[in-house]
């Protein structure tokens, strides 16, 4: 009998590893140290405070993923590097990788718990009583690193979603949630007949201020402090929800939808942003390692079109659409009669 080949076995067992490398040489500053100019281990050693042959056997690694370059004994980022790990690049995921590193992995280390009882596991892992975010954001720093993480994640996605769908019968735009604006900003700058309303609390609200002031259309962007849950919802034609409703169990999903359907007029539009399963519900990977990840720190899951479909029928969408982009969210259109 010939068995398979265990390569992608051997592949998951060893799966954390090249995660763990990134974060720690991330954590150290290994990426920023070496965005200028090439230095060797005993260099990168001194100056990040590290043991010399230990911090050899990391940059080793980093090159061995492709995020380093090494020549003879000379290391430099890869253009991957510069690109995602170095902290001024404004595709920068070092905030998301931070939560992956301090939040996320050792909640992950739960998983079994979480599937017995179906409940995430920040009380679990933690001791928290309260929100993750809540705890893990305790700091405007925290939370800054965080929402630029997003935004880099935002800044490879909002482009794709934005043009999905031919936007320019609308004249408003509410992103609810909105976070640094990255969606709102994509959509004004490609469809110069919109107007966009970033509407998040005050702590991302500040935060989308500076980034809309880097935008081309800053003067159609307005950013204004709210809570979609709580507070009545800035008028428009087109609202928007971006990695918002993955968080959440259906009996906060469905109130929200139709606050946001009966704030719409007619032919009104709700453009969702999100990571859509295959119909069958198994894949894309990364979708349902997400939907697991929803499981751990959240209240939510990933959902299939389908799945979209019924909750914005049950809110009273009229006819709802959706697009599989190729970048990290998939984009959702629901109309209103």
């Amino acid at each position: 009998m010939n068995t398979p080949d265990p390569t992608p076995v051997v592949d998951l067992i060893e799966a954390f590893r090249r995660s763990k490398t990134m974060f720690a040489a991330l954590t150290l500053g290994v990426f920023d140290h070496l965005h200028q100019n090439p230095a060797t281990a005993p260099s990168v050693a001194a100056q990040l405070g590290t043991h010399p042959a230990a911090t050899e056997q990391l940059l080793d690694g980093c090159a061995a993923l492709g995020l380093l370059v090494k020549r003879q004994d000379q290391y430099a980022n890869h253009a991957l590097a510069d690109a995602y790990l170095w902290s001024g690049s404004p595709y920068y995921l070092g905030g998301y990788i931070e939560y992956s590193d301090q939040a996320l992995y050792p909640m992950w280390g739960n998983l079994a718990t979480a599937l017995k009882e179906g409940t995430h596991r920040w009380t679990q892992t933690f001791g928290l009583a309260g929100p993750l975010f809540n705890h893990f954001f305790r700091t405007p720093e925290a939370q800054r690193a965080f929402l630029l993480g997003m935004h880099g994640f935002g800044m490879l996605s909002s482009p794709r979603v934005v043009t999905a769908f031919d936007l320019s019968a609308y004249r408003t735009l509410a992103d609810l949630g909105g976070a640094t604006g990255h969606l709102t900003i994509a959509a004004c700058e490609r469809y110069p007949g919109l107007r966009g309303i970033v509407f998040d609390l005050p702590g991302p609200a500040a935060m989308a201020r500076e980034q809309v002031a880097l935008s081309s259309a800053r003067d159609r962007i307005q950013v204004v402090e709210g809570d979609f849950f709580q507070d009545p919802l800035p008028p428009a034609d087109l609202y928007a929800v971006g990695r918002i409703l993955h968080d959440w169990s259906e009996d906060k999903i469905v109130p929200l939808l139709r606050k946001i359907f009966q704030a719409l007029p007619s032919e009104g539009a709700l453009l969702v942003a999100e990571k859509l399963l295959h119909d069958d519900g198994v894949g894309p990977v990364s979708a349902s390692m997400q939907s697991l990840n929803m499981l751990i720190c959240a209240e939510g899951r990933e959902r299939t079109l389908g799945g979209y479909t019924r909750l914005l029928r049950e809110a009273g969408f009229a006819t709802v659409d959706g697009w599989r982009t190729g970048s990290p969210l998939d984009a959702i259109l629901a109309v209103k009669a």
